[in-house]
């Protein structure tokens, strides 16, 4: 596992010098969106507006928003999946459109994240997602963090550990037959990740089957061993897990994990809810790395 601290001053806007040779303009030619006449065009324009040359290009008409993001994401070796695709969740928008609303909360939640596991003298084995109730956004945070910490060039892993109501399979669109259910019962390994190659290296371990018995299942041994093994092969570990308050799925995932994030939907979670949760986190031995209050 690289060291995070190491990755901590290397945000998409600093990586982008890694391309920077890379033309916006050489890029659009080289996929057949713009030929020679179109360039020249699009130059002359440029420079009686002073526009950027992917603006002055769309003024013309010669290509369309998606052939700029797409023209973009290689300038900025960036994985790009269209938005119009029908391949993944609309859960994942906000990762995959740097425009997104919900984008620069996303990407300031990670880089706290970050700013905190360098501080660390021990770094966790993973990051547990929780909050108190339902429908508080733990799977589409999960989600799109995992997708951002991608995006910087970490080897990325998502758990889904929520046997009640597993989401990731259905976001990232991968088949849900084996996952960690069988992972803890000892009938699969590591190779039970999947990799989502359109993020790079994320790879996402589904629920699976779910078991008639998942608070005994997540407090085995086995899941705190997978997440030692798994740590050396992973850069960022993240856990989705079910809600707090309705069961200790969530704590006995957080114990093994060694850390967790609290989440806190506006509008929706009692303060006294996630305040009561942290306390719980903590008597259970579990390094809280703080909350975040969730307006998507």
């Amino acid at each position: 596992m690289r060291d995070r601290k190491a990755i901590l001053p290397l945000d998409a806007a600093q990586s982008s010098v890694v391309r920077r040779d890379l033309r916006i303009g050489d890029i659009l030619a080289a996929e057949g969106k713009l030929d020679r006449t179109g360039i020249e065009q699009v130059l002359k324009l440029q420079e009686s507006r002073g526009l950027r040359f992917g603006e002055a290009a769309l003024r013309l008409r010669l290509i369309t928003p998606e052939d700029l993001r797409s023209a973009l994401a290689k300038q900025y070796d960036f994985p790009y999946v269209p938005l119009d695709g029908d391949a993944f969740g609309a859960d994942l928008a906000a990762s995959r459109d740097a425009r997104h609303p919900n984008a620069e909360q996303l990407r300031a939640l990670r880089t706290q994240l970050l700013i905190q596991w360098s501080k660390l003298e021990r770094e966790p084995r993973a990051l547990a997602i929780a909050s108190p109730g339902s429908f508080e956004g733990r799977s589409y945070v999960t989600a799109n963090l995992a997708v951002l910490f991608a995006q910087l060039g970490m080897r990325t892993l998502i758990i889904d550990a929520d046997f009640r109501a597993p989401r990731q399979f259905e976001i990232f669109n991968v088949p849900d037959r084996v996952g960690l259910s069988a992972v803890l019962s000892g009938r699969a390994g590591h190779e039970a990740a999947l990799p989502v190659p359109a993020f790079g290296p994320l790879a996402v371990l589904p629920a699976g089957a779910r078991p008639p018995n998942p608070q005994e299942l997540l407090l085995r041994p086995a899941l705190a061993t997978f997440l030692e093994l798994a740590h050396h092969e992973h850069d960022v570990i993240l856990i989705d897990t079910p809600p707090a308050r309705e069961n200790a799925d969530a704590q006995s995932v957080a114990f093994s994990a060694g850390s967790v994030l609290v989440l806190a939907r506006a509008n929706h979670t009692r303060t006294d809810d996630a305040a009561g949760l942290v306390r719980d986190f903590r008597d259970a031995g579990a390094l809280v790395v703080g909350t975040a209050l969730n307006r998507f």
